[in-house]
């Protein structure tokens, strides 16, 4: 199937697409805020540039579109058009995210991944929340 929109168009929409600030990246950092908790935003000296940085915890937090980061959801469904062209595009931000939370691990870093589709549910995003920075408190 070819694309319903010029090159130039194409590019122009994939240029609004947001990495940073994107609402379920705000929604935790909101909460993680009311629960009293501090942090960073956007470490580049850190592998993958994680959304947010708990260095007391020693612990990151990536906040992934479902989409994007092919999660296992109604949201993380591949295209059907294009598919060499998503599906190696895709698979690339799933290579790279997983080299990533390696080197992380390897660095002594906790990281969590918050998809998407659990920031629609506030309760259950918080008790994900709660759940992770008391293992990170034990942990210590």
């Amino acid at each position: 199937m070819m694309d319903m929109v010029t090159p130039s168009r194409r590019s122009e929409i994939m240029a609004c697409i947001k990495s940073k600030d994107t609402k379920p990246e705000r929604l935790v950092r909101s909460l993680l805020h009311r629960m009293g908790y501090r942090f960073r935003l956007h470490r580049p000296d850190l592998p993958g540039k994680p959304d947010i940085v708990l260095p007391r915890f020693q612990a990151v937090i990536f906040v992934h579109g479902c989409f994007w980061h092919g999660h296992n959801c109604k949201d993380g469904r591949r295209p059907k058009s294009n598919t060499e062209y998503w599906n190696e595009k895709l698979d690339r931000n799933v290579d790279r995210h997983r080299r990533n939370m390696r080197l992380l691990r390897r660095a002594g870093w906790r990281p969590l991944v918050i998809w998407e589709c659990q920031c629609n549910d506030e309760k259950r995003l918080r008790g994900l929340l709660q759940k992770a920075i008391r293992g990170w408190r034990t942990a210590k």
